[in-house]
């Protein structure tokens, strides 16, 4: 197992020194969903409720937090990102939305919390703009997709069972 590395020798919290690591391409995605009504879900569909465009706040809520998640995990390195996406598929099955984000950069440290907190923040955003109508939405399954980059190369969720992370070749 790997070392938790935002510890130092005594267990006190600290920041990942990463002076001394290379700067290589990364990117994540992370992915979540917000579970709703299905009359709310045809509400966003048509653009009907009454904040206005639940998608398109989302989507730069979404953005903006990437922008700023060293203001809102307190051991996160200030990144300068290249890109940052959100992205929304509805679906009637949930019902809902389910949303993605993907961010990337040139850095030293990687990029999962940036498209982690995108998800959570765009997640929050329609739950607010939509709170009027269906107060009983349910943001769930959060989760990174992907990464690539860095010295650990790959990570791919569908190489892992969802609920362990640990291999999909593992489970009985």
């Amino acid at each position: 197992m790997t070392t938790l590395t935002h510890l130092d020798d005594e267990g006190r919290a600290r920041m990942v020194n990463v002076g001394e690591k290379p700067i290589t391409a990364r990117r994540a995605v992370a992915r979540g969903e917000v579970r709703m009504l299905g009359a709310t879900l045809d509400q966003v569909r048509s653009n009907s409720l009454s904040k206005g465009d639940v998608l398109a706040v989302a989507r730069i809520a979404g953005i903006q937090a990437a922008k700023r998640t060293d203001e809102l995990i307190p051991l996160c390195h200030s990144l300068p990102l290249d890109a940052v996406s959100v992205d929304f598929e509805l679906d009637d099955t949930l019902p809902g939305v389910r949303v993605t984000a993907s961010a990337s950069v040139e850095s030293r440290t990687g990029v999962e919390m940036e498209a982690l907190t995108a998800v959570s923040v765009a997640a929050l955003t329609i739950y607010d703009m939509c709170k009027a109508v269906d107060k009983g939405m349910v943001i769930d399954k959060l989760c990174l997709v992907r990464k690539e980059g860095g010295r650990s190369g790959v990570w791919d969720r569908t190489e892992f069972d969802d609920a362990t992370s640990q291999p999909a070749t593992a489970k009985e």
